[in-house]
């Protein structure tokens, strides 16, 4: 897909955002892409800044949002606050203090800003900022972090959630130990379904409860009780005496994991009320503006490998539940009801780009506008986020497949404007490679299929080029027309970078992405290797030098293509699932996969978990492989990169294996760690290269 030419109302600043309508220009990265700019290069990822969570306030006169960016010297992803006018004229960082601040909420009167941020000799707090003095307050000093920040609506208390710890099992009492010695660490002993996760390692034995604290600062008092977890965001009821939330507080929670209720709890008493009760997830509530009806997502679990949310609708009291029409087959996120109370705003992915759109009760929708997301910086994956003010105008995080995220605004029926230029002063001095969209047809089916390429910044039509296919992961996700640093560093290689959407991604409705149900991997194979085979017939790839690579379910497909044919010169496995036994009962989410993925448990279908593993395709391998993975990667474990690895050595075949220290499965979170996952992969296919 060539890129749109957008129209920027610009002036240069400090800043780097549109402070006046000065200057207005049109700019199209078709004619800007200058021979004298060089490419984007692997230094240039430390210099990237993105917008996250953007909040307007209520009048829709100011902005607050997480500005990102990348700490050369600490290797990390940094997140400060900024304030902004949504006239442009002003922009300013919220606090003067050098820490990581997040998650912004506006007070119901405009006046205050509560946020998260660390605090010295302390984790994470809740602070509240006043807008017009400039003044700034720490309200907690808890011994765990607060997430999930709500304003009552008279702006007198905020809700929180928070984990409140317990003390881990123990099996026996350990002798004394002398004064002064030096013993090893006691046994750590579990007994909870889910004790670990990828990102965050062993989980403290808790459970996390909703607190309620004055927003003049004092003493937060818990709400809920009991073993059940609360971690999604509470909403107040309009008269300020009761909380509505999403959890799973069944009995069997546990092993009913796939399931959540909507629920009410009295902030008096701490009394909870059902106000849900099928068999499936029912998340995300909304209040309505008169505090009478409900809005949420959710769905009847029909126990398949992808089913879409719906948009429902209750009374306050949980009665005359109904599904809006909406007639999308797309899943449906992040509603939020217009002010006058006859309609409702979402956000959905539809053909690989992320959208926000407005429905009326009754199931008549349009889209508002569409690129919202460019926050997963990396890999070119759906996420962004909007927020509404009460005339109507909407903020979100605008992005292209030549920028991340940027802040933006929009009103229904009317064009988007970009506010911010967080890039301007790096990105337009590079010359990135061109995206364009490809569509063509599966060999199973005949189904359309959609994919991206990315052509060299200094493409030549008459060149033949080689060519890397990039699967994306999930299997249940999609690769879009985002910004992506990582795929513009392999373009910028001399590759033309080719992604597409097989089978079982998300945003072309239910049939399609449930494709997979039972049958992972499957025709996706074919889905892929048609779209090469599309991408030889543009004339500009050299047919005998490809190249392939791809993380998670990505790594999986492949291993699974390598295993199936041998036209690729070389290939980089990146975090993959190799054997659907081991993995299903080491991995983090290990109590998962059973019935949704493959039919019974392991033990109970052995053959068909071999079938789909591509373990069994090893012996057929002929490729040159890299085999990379985190040491930390709880999600797919060390161990099944290593059978790959192991595997090839035993068959002496050309092979290598990158093991990056400390690494979760997000394997490329941290800036060196994305420069160095892509070093090697390249370095790998330059070796075999012509």
């Amino acid at each position: 897909m060539l890129p749109d030419c957008l129209t920027y109302y610009y002036y240069s600043s400090m800043t780097k955002v549109t402070l006046s309508l000065l200057f207005v220009f049109t700019i199209s990265h078709l004619t800007q892409a200058q021979p004298t700019k060089p490419a984007f290069s692997r230094m240039d990822v430390f210099e990237l800044e993105w917008v996250t969570s953007p909040q307007i306030s209520p009048d829709g006169s100011t902005v607050v949002y997480e500005r990102r960016g990348m700490d050369i010297m600490k290797d990390r992803k940094t997140s400060s606050l900024w304030l902004m006018s949504s006239n442009g004229q002003s922009h300013y960082k919220l606090t003067s203090r050098e820490v990581n601040e997040s998650s912004p909420s506006w007070s119901p009167d405009g006046s205050r800003v509560a946020f998260v941020s660390s605090a010295e000799g302390h984790g994470s707090e809740v602070y509240v900022y006043w807008v017009k003095t400039n003044k700034l307050a720490r309200l907690t000093q808890t011994e765990r972090s607060p997430s999930n920040l709500s304003w009552s609506p008279d702006g007198k208390y905020i809700a929180f959630s928070m984990l409140v710890p317990e003390k881990a099992p123990a099996l026996v009492s350990p002798p004394p130990k002398p004064k002064g010695a030096e013993w090893a660490e006691h046994p750590r002993v579990t007994t909870r379904l889910k004790h670990e996760s990828d990102g965050s390692g062993y989980i403290e034995p808790g459970y996390s409860q909703y607190f309620v604290l004055p927003a003049d600062g004092g003493t937060a008092r818990q709400i809920t009780q009991g073993e059940f977890q609360h971690r999604s965001k509470p909403v107040w009821t309009k008269d300020g005496q009761s909380l509505i939330f999403s959890s799973n507080r069944n009995n069997n929670w546990e092993y009913d994991f796939r399931n959540s209720e909507i629920y009410r709890v009295s902030i008096a008493n701490g009394q909870v009320e059902t106000l849900t009760d099928r068999n499936g997830p029912d998340e995300e509530p909304a209040i309505s503006s008169d505090g009478s009806q409900i809005l949420y997502v959710g769905l009847d679990d029909q126990m398949q490998t992808y089913q879409i949310s719906n948009a429902y609708i209750m009374d306050a009291d949980g009665s005359n539940k109904k599904q809006i029409p909406l007639e999308l087959d797309r899943s449906v996120s992040n509603p939020v009801w217009a002010a006058d109370g006859k309609g409702f705003y979402f956000q959905y992915d539809d053909k690989g780009n992320t959208k926000i759109g407005y429905a009326t009760l009754n199931g008549k929708s349009e889209v508002v506008t569409g690129n919202l997301g460019g926050t997963s910086i990396g890999r070119p994956y759906g996420g962004g986020s909007y927020s509404v003010a009460n005339n109507g105008t909407i903020v979100f995080t605008h992005t292209t497949p030549y920028h991340p995220s940027e802040l933006a605004m929009v009103t229904k029926g009317k064009e988007a404007q970009q506010m911010t230029q967080l890039n301007e002063d790096l990105l337009d001095y590079r010359q990135l490679g061109e995206v364009e969209e490809i569509w063509y047809k599966s060999s199973v089916d005949d189904r359309d299929v959609q994919g991206w390429m990315i052509k060299p910044p200094t493409f030549n039509p008459n060149k033949k080029y080689p060519l890397l296919v990039e699967n994306h992961g999930g299997p249940i996700s999609n690769y879009g027309d985002r910004f992506s640093p990582e795929l513009q560093l392999m373009a910028a290689d001399g590759y033309v970078v080719f992604y597409p959407n097989p089978r079982g991604s998300t945003s072309y409705g239910e049939e399609f992405g449930n494709l997979l149900y039972h049958n992972y991997p499957g025709d996706d194979y074919h889905d892929v290797m048609d779209g090469v085979d599309a991408m030889i017939d543009q004339g500009f790839i050299a047919e005998d030098s490809l190249f392939v690579t791809g993380g998670s379910a990505g790594g999986i497909m492949t291993a699974w293509m390598i295993g199936k044919n041998n036209r690729f010169r070389a290939a980089a496995v990146v975090k993959p699932v190799m054997n659907w036994i081991s993995k299903t009962l080491t991995a983090d989410n290990y109590y998962g996969y059973a019935n949704s993925r493959f039919p019974g448990q392991p033990w109970e279908n052995i053959e068909t978990y071999m079938k789909f593993s591509p373990v069994s395709l090893v012996g057929n391998i002929e490729t040159p492989t890299l085999v990379m993975v985190g040491t930390a990667d709880l999600r797919t474990p060390l161990s099944e990169a290593k059978q790959l690895y192991h595997a090839l050595k035993i068959r002496q075949k050309e092979t290598a294996l990158v093991e990056i220290p400390g690494a979760y499965h997000l394997i490329a979170n941290r800036p060196s760690q994305l420069i160095t996952k892509v070093d090697h992969i390249l370095a790998w296919f330059e070796k075999y290269r012509d």
